[in-house]
């Protein structure tokens, strides 16, 4: 797939690349994202520039891996970083981290809910999950902003520097944003 660039009130969401490989870097310093991610610790400028010139258009590509950039208008700030991997077929896992200096506006959810809304729209997905090392409420806290059910607590279910944790689980259905699905959709409780 081409990459995209998404645009919500305040933010523009486009895939990163080269020219955004310090901004990625030198957010990455931050040690809350380093706890609670999966990018290497320490954080190299050679791994920044790995994701940016490699990894990012790789899964732009193959249709694996759609990651925007947050930006803030005008200037450009980078506010955090947001990908959509495709998992099975009509199913796609959301991640995202946000600049430190940036946290606490509404940015995050609003990115989550606009990138959401083009996988259910653009990519056809019909379920989007949500996961996070047990203990990362802050990212509990944007999913369930942006409307994300949450589901539970997979046992050993995320690698995280090596070691097995429990993660929580959390999902968003077309439904939850007013949107039809691509498959049908038979409730349990129906």
């Amino acid at each position: 797939m081409d990459p995209v660039t998404l645009s919500t009130a305040r933010l523009h969401l486009r895939p990163v690349g080269p020219h955004d490989t310090d901004s990625v870097y030198a957010a990455a310093q931050d040690p809350d994202i380093q706890r609670w991610t999966s990018i290497p610790s320490p954080y190299l400028h050679e791994h920044a520039r790995g994701f940016t010139e490699q990894l990012v258009p790789l899964g732009w590509a193959k249709d694996s891996m759609f990651t925007f950039g947050v930006f803030l208008p005008g200037p450009g700030d980078l506010v955090g970083v947001l990908s959509l991997t495709t998992r099975s077929p009509g199913t796609s896992e959301i991640g995202f981290w946000a600049t430190k200096e940036h946290r606490g506006n509404g940015y995050t959810t609003e990115a989550v809910a606009a990138a959401s809304r083009w996988a259910f729209t653009d990519l056809r997905t019909d379920r989007v999950e949500w996961r996070a090392e047990v203990g990362n409420e802050p990212s509990r806290a944007v999913a369930e902003r942006a409307g994300f059910a949450f589901e539970g607590t997979l046992r050993s279910a995320i690698v995280h520097a090596g070691v097995r944790r429990d993660c929580w689980v959390g999902s968003l259905l077309p439904s939850d944003l007013g949107l039809p699905p691509s498959a049908p959709y038979l409730p349990a409780d129906a």
